[in-house]
Formats: structure tokens, C-alpha cells, sequence
């Protein structure tokens, strides 16, 4: 079974490149985030014609999750419990950040964490609570195979970002953002990802700006959170880098995972 993540940053301006290369990867589930639209915006026909069930939440043009399986698809959930919710002003709204459902008998959660925009932003604090929420209601999910993939905004060591003074990401590298990553392992994760592919400066996404992709200016921020009885499946990894290239890119490239047969 091959697993996959993906913040496709807007499925409906790519939906024929992200097709495209589920069939030449030959991936049997695709966890999508930043997909910019609502469940009756997604183009469901290029997906479906290609052989995959769907699972979309989102709620207005930002943020938005899915998930895309040849395997099966059931059991979905668009929060995870107690997942707090974000308004400036207001009430607090549970943005289209988490998506749980059950593919292959892989327990997947097609996560995009919050950017947390600014150290003395609001968005800092709700950043560190979503992490702190999903880490207590993942470790009830350890007994099954169980993978919690995607953005997490966080770049954990210092060779995961080319340049920790980079301004527009000093909320992917505080102390306590990557304390609130790692605390994944204390709850029962490996992130396979690095287990298979430990290389510094081995990079998931690059601004669009200032020429950041072809000056080597990227982060790593893509993961994918393991259960033990899914990490002991686990037999490979890959960082497509070549997806950053050519007209229509995103700015964060997939990130796979390959596993022997849930069952």
C-alpha cells in the first residue's frame, strides 16, 4: 500500500497535475490539504474517473482537507475530539483542518496544522493548542494502525529550514512549536518519513517568493505520524521534489510512505 501527503495549496488549479500523479505513483491513498473550496467545488470527476473514493471538508475558500483512496473509504470524521476552533473576533470557529476516515485499514487524519502567522499573533497560541489537542486525542488511537499526516507547519530540527532568521517562518521554529511536534513521540508516533530519508536540508516546501525553489530556500514541514502497528508496516519513503517544478506547481511537494498490506 502506498500512502501519500500532499498540501496541494488549491485542488481545483491543480486537479489535473495531482491526478496525473496519483496514477504515474501508483498511490493508493492521498492525503490532500490547503484544498481552497468547498465539498461541492471539488472536482470530483477527474479523482472518481481515475478509480478513487472521496473525502472532503471544507467550509469557505482557505484551508480544507481531503482525502482520496483506491483502497476503500469510511468511518469519516471532519474534527478530531476536542479540536479547538479560531476567531479574532467572536466565537471560536473549527476550521477544515483535520479529516479522519479509514482506508485500507489505515486510520488516516489529513491534517493541516495552523501557521501561527506571528509570535504575538493570536493564530500563535491556537497553533500550539491545535498541536496539544491532536497529540491527547491521537494517543487514544496507538492500538490500531493509525497515520496523522500532512502541513504541521513546523520545521523541527534546525536542518529542516534553510534559514532559521527567515522571518515569515518564526513560528515554525520556536522551542515550543517543536516541543508540541515531538511530543507525537511521547505519545506512541514514529515519523517515517525521516526514519527512511534522514538527509539535512531535505526540504517539503518553498515559497513562492524570492526565488526560494531554485536557490534551495525550503522547509521541511510535511510528515507523517506512524502508530507502532502502522510503523512496523512501513518499508520505504520518498520526498517528490520534482512536483515543485514546472507550471502549475504547488509550493510543498508529496511525501510517501510505503507499507506492506495492512491486513
Amino acid at each position: 500500500m502506498r500512502l501519500a501527503t500532499w498540501n496541494v495549496n488549491s485542488v481545483r488549479a491543480r486537479a489535473e497535475r495531482v491526478v496525473d500523479w496519483l496514477q504515474r505513483s501508483e498511490t493508493d491513498v492521498l492525503a490532500m490539504q490547503e484544498i481552497k473550496c468547498k465539498p461541492e467545488q471539488f472536482p470530483r470527476e477527474a479523482f472518481e474517473a481515475a478509480g478513487y473514493e472521496l473525502a472532503v471538508h471544507g467550509l469557505n475558500q482557505w484551508n480544507g482537507v481531503a482525502i482520496a483512496s483506491r483502497v476503500g473509504l469510511s468511518d469519516v470524521e471532519t474534527s478530531f475530539p476536542a479540536q479547538p476552533g479560531f476567531a479574532k473576533t467572536g466565537d471560536p470557529v473549527v476550521e477544515a483542518r483535520a479529516l479522519g476516515a479509514t482506508a485500507g485499514g489505515v486510520r488516516v487524519w489529513s491534517l493541516y496544522v495552523p501557521n501561527g502567522r506571528g509570535i504575538g499573533d493570536p493564530h500563535y497560541t491556537y497553533k500550539l493548542d491545535f498541536l496539544g489537542r491532536l497529540k491527547d486525542a491521537a494517543a487514544g488511537w496507538t492500538d490500531v494502525p493509525t497515520a496523522l499526516v500532512g502541513d504541521f507547519n513546523v520545521a523541527p530540527l534546525p536542518t529542516d529550514i534553510w534559514s532559521e532568521e527567515d522571518a515569515e517562518a518564526e513560528t515554525h521554529v520556536t522551542p515550543e512549536a517543536r516541543a508540541a511536534f515531538h511530543a507525537f513521540e511521547d505519545a506512541g508516533y514514529t515519523e517515517l518519513s525521516r526514519r527512511f530519508i534522514p538527509a539535512e536540508r531535505t526540504y517539503t516546501f518553498w515559497d513562492y517568493k524570492a526565488l526560494r525553489f531554485p536557490k534551495g530556500e525550503g522547509m521541511r514541514i510535511d510528515f507523517v505520524y506512524a502508530s507502532d502497528p502502522l510503523a512496523a508496516l512501513a518499508t520505504g519513503a520518498s520526498i517528490v521534489r520534482d512536483e515543485r517544478k514546472g507550471k502549475g506547481a504547488s509550493d510543498h511537494v508529496p511525501v510517501v510512505i510505503d507499507l506492506e498490506d495492512p491486513a
